[in-house]
């Protein structure tokens, strides 16, 4: 049996948003309380509905749904093999849904172009990014290192884009991740979309230097070099290089060494107006946070309190310190 006919109703790209904000988020449906699972159901997620809908642009989308099966309906599961598999039916393996979800990776990726990042369903035939599993037709123990088809193709279609699975999002460190992938991939985009200069990505480097270092210096390092360049290569070129380095380097977690030594970095700037007493206290709390005494959030306060009383023009510049918005309490956990 081939794929159902797709039901152009369902599919995302004509579907309101869920909130009035700039930053939009691809969703998928059921993690948002849509009774879209093949039992009718739903696996709705209170972090991504309740917390991020504040702050962001959920757009949802369910492939399944969107090329066409129905609600409820037989479930599918990836059979063959775990770096190609085939999307079946799990009573029916005639029906055949590889091709359809693999086309509508591809649509979604055009038609959410905007998107600054995406939540996706884990263990998903369809939506899950790792860890998925696959079925052998001889029989046994699954593989559990399948990817679902709509992930695998919409990771190809977008690889800056950030992706995440809603269980990992339950990780403090994974979560402040994903959730600064999207606004420096949002801010990204806005360049892209103004018309990057070399004036502007210099500019653009600038300000995610502390964020740069707190995921790696050679990734700084390796930045600062292609800027350099800027005025001497084609800009779109060198911007494309650019941008694949730069979420590339924000892929790695930022560590508490590595947050640590931005902390003492910024202090830096205050050594010849704080007072002794001051300093003590500031370094104090930083070797707590970097000990696991304290959360990253306690001295990111009095920082920025420092600041406040003695502002510093390149600090002001840098994005480090006020790249969240403050409900999310992602450095309270961290």
């Amino acid at each position: 049996m081939s794929a159902p006919n797709p039901n152009p109703n369902a599919m995302a790209s004509n579907q309101p948003p869920l909130v009035s904000d700039s930053i939009r988020i691809g969703v998928s449906s059921c993690l948002l309380g849509e009774p879209v699972r093949f039992d009718s159901g739903h696996k709705r997620d209170r972090f991504v509905d309740d917390t991020l809908r504040e702050y962001f642009t959920l757009v949802p989308v369910c492939p399944e749904v969107a090329i066409g099966l129905g609600t409820p309906r037989e479930p599918i599961r990836l059979e063959g093999d775990p770096e190609a598999p085939r999307a079946v039916g799990t009573k029916n393996p005639d029906l055949d849904v590889t091709g359809a979800l693999a086309a509508f990776g591809r649509e979604q990726a055009e038609a959410l172009g905007d998107i600054s990042g995406y939540i996706l369903k884990s263990k998903s035939p369809s939506c899950g990014m790792e860890r998925v599993k696959v079925y052998s037709a001889k029989g046994g123990p699954p593989n559990k290192k399948g990817v679902g088809i709509y992930a695998r193709e919409l990771m190809r279609q977008k690889p800056l884009l950030p992706m995440e699975e809603e269980g990992r999002l339950n990780d403090p460190v994974l979560r402040e991740n994903f959730i600064e992938r999207v606004y420096c991939y949002r801010r990204w985009q806005e360049l892209i979309a103004d018309g990057v200069t070399a004036e502007k990505l210099v500019e653009f480097h600038t300000r995610h230097k502390l964020i740069l270092m707190a995921h790696g210096k050679q990734h700084l390092t390796a930045l600062g070099r292609l800027v350099a360049d800027a005025g001497k290569r084609p800009i779109r070129e060198l911007a494309d290089e650019y941008g694949a380095l730069f979420m590339h380097a924000l892929s790695y977690r930022a560590t508490r060494r590595r947050h640590t030594d931005v902390l003492f970095h910024l202090m830096g700037y205050l050594k010849r107006t704080l007072d002794s007493g001051d300093k003590a206290e500031l370094v104090e709390l930083i070797h707590q946070y970097r000990q696991g005494l304290l959360p990253l959030i306690v001295p990111v306060t009095l920082l920025r309190h420092h600041f406040r009383r003695h502002p510093e023009p390149y600090v002001d510049k840098q994005l480090y310190l006020t790249w969240q918005p403050a409900g999310l309490s992602l450095w309270n956990n961290i």
